[in-house]
């Protein structure tokens, strides 16, 4: 074993967390999400409307689109309650991406008929049953810091889906990872340039990670309940709404500037 000591340690380790374990983070929210989202990736497959990037398609019990990638490649994707998985269940494999076909061709005839026609290039891949959790992302571990170093705040801090996951529905797991880690180098570097405001940093983090993940969370939940195809679309509009404002939220900030002594 090696002994390494750190005034803060950053957990960003998925949300099967060790990190989260070993530092005791507390879960402040945990509920299962029975559902399970399934992708691929296809090449030359025409899009419905020329110059969308994204196409969604909402079914009874199912959600599934479309959007390019690179080189002609199209990342294809189904989510659906796990009691109607099947087949999708099974190892990786030929029946897999048939499988992963014929639930997108009866939630989308016209889009099934499009993936048909183009070329499956990769196994089909996802998971179902993923927790929607949230962890307290912030704490202590040794009372006045490590080592005795006397810091007011020597502890640890969560990032990514270590300190939260939702069901994969609604998307954008690596912009919420972005997010909190934004949100999070922003403290710390205000508790090293002035240590005596790290403990006021860090809550603030803790808080305003909180605020900017209520709504997505809330809407998440309710989206992965798979209600009507009506209330379903508009649940994902408000979504959009919600991650749109959380951009300009960001983007707001200002930029971080060196200290004086550092630039020089």
């Amino acid at each position: 074993p090696v002994a390494v000591e750190a005034d803060i340690v950053i957990g960003a380790d998925g949300v099967r967390s060790r990190m989260a374990g070993w530092l005791g983070a507390e879960v402040l929210h945990s509920s299962p999400s029975a559902t399970g989202t399934f992708y691929t990736y296809v090449a030359d497959v025409p899009l419905e409307t020329e110059g969308v990037a994204y196409e969604f398609h909402v079914a009874p019990d199912a959600f599934a689109g479309i959007f390019p990638t690179n080189d002609g490649v199209a990342c294809v994707w189904l989510g659906t309650p796990s009691r109607r998985l099947g087949p999708l269940l099974r190892p990786p494999g030929g029946d897999r991406v048939e499988a992963l076909l014929a639930a997108i061709t009866a939630a989308s005839p016209s889009l099934g008929a499009r993936v048909r026609a183009g070329r499956v290039l990769d196994p089909v891949r996802g998971r179902a049953d993923l927790p929607n959790v949230v962890r307290r992302p912030v704490g202590r571990l040794v009372p006045g810091g490590p080592g005795g170093s006397g810091r007011s705040w020597a502890g640890w801090a969560l990032v990514g889906d270590a300190g939260y996951h939702r069901d994969p529905i609604t998307g954008h797991g690596i912009t919420d990872a972005f997010r909190d880690a934004e949100l999070l180098v922003r403290a710390i570097d205000r508790s090293l340039r002035d240590p005596a405001a790290e403990h006021e940093a860090m809550v603030k983090y803790r808080k305003r990670r909180h605020a900017m993940a209520r709504e997505t969370f809330d809407l998440t939940r309710q989206m992965a309940a798979f209600p009507a195809p009506s209330q379903f679309l508009e649940l994902q509009k408000q979504l959009s709404d919600a991650l749109e404002r959380e951009a300009e939220l960001l983007a707001s900030f200002p930029a971080p500037t060196e200290p004086a002594a550092m630039a020089a």
